[in-house]
């Protein structure tokens, strides 16, 4: 006679379930926000890892986006510079070095009113949690986020090998 799972089994399958269509949907989302924004979702991602982790040489944003340093990423912050998302500057210290640097206002100007949208109706969800529960989320989600940029440098250096 077959074994009904166990109601913690069937829960965890069911989040494994849940955590791809959440992953599948962020990445079409930020993909929509992108082209709302006249950008693709790498260019996107880009500006937003400038903003997040401060600005780059070409050849150290190339490593965050893990796009090849040279033509690829040359070619995405010229499409970013012209767009005026990101600008361009010698490093005083070294000027032989490319600082690229994003530009926030036009980020916030061109796909600022899609994630303010997208924020409120979340705060209104977040209010009718208790403090335990949004702490209980803050932790689940950071804790998916260092997996997932673990697994993507693992995947990064396995691609090189």
């Amino acid at each position: 006679m077959p074994q009904t799972p166990s109601s913690r089994a069937v829960a965890i399958a069911r989040q494994g379930e849940v955590m791809r269509e959440f992953m599948a949907r962020a990445v079409l989302f930020q993909e929509a926000v992108a082209r709302s924004g006249g950008l693709n979702g790498s260019d996107l991602q880009a500006v937003g890892l400038l903003l997040s982790e401060g600005p780059a040489t070409p050849g150290e944003l190339a490593a965050r986006t893990g796009l090849t340093a040279g033509g690829a990423v040359t070619a995405m912050i010229d499409r970013l510079e012209r767009a005026g998302f990101v600008t361009r500057t010698r490093d005083e210290s070294d000027r032989r070095r490319v600082i690229v640097t994003a530009v926030p206002e036009t980020l916030m100007n061109r796909v600022g009113p899609v994630y303010a949208r997208v924020s409120q109706r979340w705060n209104e969800y977040l209010e009718t949690l208790t403090d335990e529960q949004i702490e209980f989320a803050n932790e689940f989600l950071d804790r998916a986020a260092r997996l997932n940029r673990e697994q993507v440098d693992i995947l990064r250096e396995s691609s090189r090998a």
